[in-house]
């Protein structure tokens, strides 16, 4: 477990930047990565994510697809999935969103918002991220790399 406090949505931002080029830089996997992010509104989570997006090479703004639950962005071979599970009931509704297709195979990289709420249905293999919010600028993030249930 790796813990992190930032104390700006620049250097979370960053943090997010700094794990995507790690996962580039391993070994390719047979596995989708998949990344669920828990913590509470404004715990960072969206401000790490577009940090993590710009790792990945994505130029795009990311926003947080609360409205629209997803979004894809094409990244070298691979296609980067932004889910955002704030307005799902639960883990049906985000397999009728086609979740276990994009899961499956090593073509994408899924981040997961919210993913408590989905929990039953994250792949063993996820890697954690707790965010919570400490004040107007600081937040504490845990990273779970080892994979494992949260």
């Amino acid at each position: 477990m790796e813990i992190n406090l930032t104390k700006s949505r620049s250097q979370t931002k960053k943090l997010g930047e700094s794990l995507a080029k790690k996962i580039l830089k391993t070994k390719p996997s047979k596995k989708t990565i998949v990344l669920g992010l828990v913590g509470d509104l404004g715990g960072g989570k969206t401000s790490f994510l577009q940090g993590f997006a710009k790792g990945l090479g994505i130029k795009e703004k990311i926003l947080s697809p609360t409205f629209v639950l997803m979004k894809k962005f094409s990244i070298k071979r691979k296609t980067f999935i932004h889910i955002d599970c704030y307005r799902l009931k639960g883990c049906k509704d985000l397999l009728e969103l086609g979740f276990k297709n994009f899961i499956s195979g090593s073509d994408n990289i899924v981040a997961v918002e919210w993913a408590d709420k989905v929990k039953g249905i994250m792949p063993k293999n996820s890697i954690w991220m707790k965010f919570e919010f400490i004040n107007n600028t600081t937040r504490k993030i845990e990273i779970n790399l080892k994979n494992g249930k949260q």
